[in-house]
């Protein structure tokens, strides 16, 4: 009688077998993880949770899905950190820092950040989505805002509007919120006086988040790939943890222009 024969996975399979991540992180130096690293989240309140505004923002969890999408198949796993304060950020550098993660992912929100600076000092791989304020020789992913704007404006120059205004909040808030913020600001005045969109007024928006179609009219909107932006976020970070020597880079996204009833 002929005698079964296994190939090597198949003989794993049938013993039940499971590789021991910490055993093969000893060899590799790698913990098949990286810090998904939120700053300007919101302080603590009285009670010491967090307010949250960044992580129920829609935007937030586009890129949260974009890097999620690229990393679980190749077995990567992303271990979210908050840094809102001087302790909280010397918390991430020391995590890095001790190997409890391979590099880190940092979505900053305000302006004066002293962590994108602190992260390329240590020489830490990490990569920073949106350009730094200042410049800090660190990766990063983000979308041409001026050529974005542009578009907005030619749009509504085609059609015959001629007095342009722009609506933005402060810059060191999460530019989703912001625009959001002004949008809606915007057609309560509008309201107010009684008059209508798009017949009185047009509005442009950006970042095309899912409030844009809850809007009444839909919001025509200035659109950024942001998933594939937080992919592209996550590919250059595995190439500054396999390579560790590898200059910053940056990758700019072209944004597109969708056009619906407010404009």
């Amino acid at each position: 009688m002929p005698r079964a024969r296994f190939v090597p996975r198949q003989a794993v399979a049938a013993t039940g077998y499971v590789p021991n991540r910490a055993a093969r992180s000893l060899v590799t130096r790698r913990t098949g993880t990286i810090a998904l690293v939120v700053s300007g989240a919101g302080d603590e309140d009285e009670t010491g949770r967090f307010p949250g505004q960044v992580l129920t923002d829609p935007f937030f969890g586009r890129v949260v899905g974009g890097i999620v999408g690229f990393l679980r198949p190749r077995g990567v796993h992303p271990l979210l950190m908050l840094a809102e304060t001087a302790d909280t950020r010397a918390q991430v550098l020391a995590h890095l820092r001790q190997g409890d993660a391979d590099g880190a992912v940092l979505v900053s929100t305000h302006a004066d950040d002293p962590l994108p600076s602190l992260l390329a000092e240590a020489r830490l791989p990490a990569v920073l989505f949106a350009r730094p304020a200042r410049p800090v020789p660190i990766s990063y992913v983000d979308v041409d805002h001026r050529a974005g704007a542009k578009l907005a404006a030619d749009h509504l120059l085609a059609q015959g509007r001629h007095d342009l205004v722009t609506i933005s909040g402060p810059l060191d808030v999460p530019a989703g919120q912001a625009r959001l913020a002004g949008f809606q600001d915007a057609l309560a005045v509008l309201r107010h006086h009684g008059r209508t969109v798009p017949g009185d007024v047009a509005v442009v928006g950006f970042d095309d988040s899912s409030a844009a179609t809850a809007c009444r009219p839909p919001l025509t909107t200035v659109r950024h790939p942001v998933e594939d932006m937080a992919a592209e976020l996550a590919r250059l970070l595995l190439r500054h943890i396999e390579r560790p020597d590898h200059p910053p880079t940056s990758v700019i996204f072209e944004p597109s222009l969708v056009v619906r009833g407010s404009a």
